[in-house]
């Protein structure tokens, strides 16, 4: 496995393997890698002969400067665990190599980001697109994975993918969780072992939800979920909004459409973190 540190030395090596007729496979990441980017990069081991992993904690699309300053990082244990499941290249670039003068590029991919976390966190898809854009012209991979835990990120990358007519199949993948429910995030290994118990609170209540969804209005299942939010101590709901799965518009009827998801934000003590549960979905 190669650690790779510059565009110039990536683009040569990808160009290399792509002459000899490799496929390329990719996974952006921001690194503090977990069994959720693992399951990311296994699938794109089994599909393409060659899976590249970036590492890079992308400054543009975060609006809380703490929030950036906290993330966390690990290089050598997110190498050694790509290295265990058969990736090939880490490109893990600084912060000057991916921004060497400002990117000021602005994108609207209406009504998709002006919506959840369009709203609660201005210009952090502008930043998404900025960073995983730069990325696909410095590895033009012929397919691109995403977890389904970031479900609106999901939605706005195939949009963006769609305008600038980038020429990589984004290949959405389930959520990956702890054996008691909990999304796997980054962000779980900020929370003290209190605020992790009382994390658990977001995936029961929406498993819970399905159940109860079946005999009752979506009026009332989103109101079951917020309660179970807002009950639990040192919770903090942002949004539970329940949605159209391909244009997360809020719907206000089950009827309304035949893709419907429930896409959570909240605080935990001070960390973010986000879920989403599928109430239905075309087969």
């Amino acid at each position: 496995m190669k650690v790779i540190r510059t565009i110039s030395e990536l683009k040569q090596e990808l160009s290399t393997l792509r002459n000899d007729g490799k496929s390329i496979g990719f996974v952006p990441t921001m690194g503090a890698l977990h069994q959720g980017h693992a399951s990311l990069v296994k699938r794109s081991v089994e599909e393409n002969d060659v899976t590249a992993v970036s590492v890079f904690v992308n400054p543009t699309q975060f609006n809380d400067k703490n929030d950036l300053k906290n993330y966390p990082r690990n290089l050598q244990a997110d190498c050694e665990l790509l290295q265990s499941i058969g990736a090939d290249i880490v490109f893990a670039p600084e912060v000057e190599e991916m921004y060497p003068e400002p990117d000021t590029r602005t994108f609207s991919f209406a009504p998709l980001d002006t919506v959840m976390e369009g709203g609660c966190r201005p210009g952090h898809f502008n930043g998404v697109a900025q960073i995983v854009s730069k990325l696909f012209y410095a590895v033009e991979p012929d397919k691109a994975y995403f977890g389904e835990k970031d479900f609106q990120q999901l939605a706005i990358i195939r949009e963006m993918v769609k305008q600038l007519e980038i020429p990589v199949k984004i290949i959405g993948c389930p959520i990956v969780r702890e054996n008691d429910g909990l999304a796997l995030s980054s962000r779980n290994m900020l929370l003290s072992d209190e605020e992790r118990q009382r994390a658990l609170t977001i995936s029961r209540s929406l498993f819970a939800s399905l159940e109860y969804a079946k005999s009752h209005t979506l009026a009332e299942t989103k109101a079951f979920v917020e309660d179970a939010i807002n009950s639990t101590e040192g919770l903090q709901l942002e949004y539970y909004q329940i949605v159209d799965g391909n244009t997360l518009q809020e719907i206000a009827e089950w009827e309304d459409s035949d893709y419907v998801v429930g896409c959570i934000a909240l605080f935990c003590g001070k960390i973010r973190l986000i879920d989403n549960i599928k109430y239905k979905e075309v087969e």
